[in-house]
């Protein structure tokens, strides 16, 4: 759940990294309350799915960023076919060390 209250925290961040970790916390969390919005039989889950969208790209972009990936890389997702590679490259691990996006979200700073 920390996770999911960063990425809302960080609302429109699109630079930086984000681990494989924080994107799948908050993306499954994000789709459970919108089943469990979608299902209580009123329009809240309209709102809520437009109140998260943009959360939901900067997260996805941050993820592509882990990956060494531009964010430009989820404008695929637009493709209905081809979105399939987008969900595989948010599988991948994150390229370890520092990269041109920022430092690695699994190396603790002391």
């Amino acid at each position: 759940m920390a996770w999911y209250l960063d990425v809302l925290k960080n609302y429109a961040v699109f630079d930086g990294r984000a681990g494989r970790e924080e994107f799948w916390q908050f993306t499954l969390i994000n789709i459970f309350v919108t089943i469990i919005l979608y299902a209580s039989m009123n329009d809240l889950w309209a709102v809520y799915t437009v109140a998260v969208l943009i959360p939901s790209i900067a997260v996805s972009v941050r993820r592509l960023h882990d990956i060494d990936r531009s964010g430009w890389w989820f404008l695929i997702a637009i493709v209905p076919v081809i979105d399939v590679v987008l969900l595989f490259m948010m599988l991948l691990e994150g390229k370890p060390g520092a990269n041109q996006y920022g430092f690695n979200p699994k190396d603790v700073i002391a």
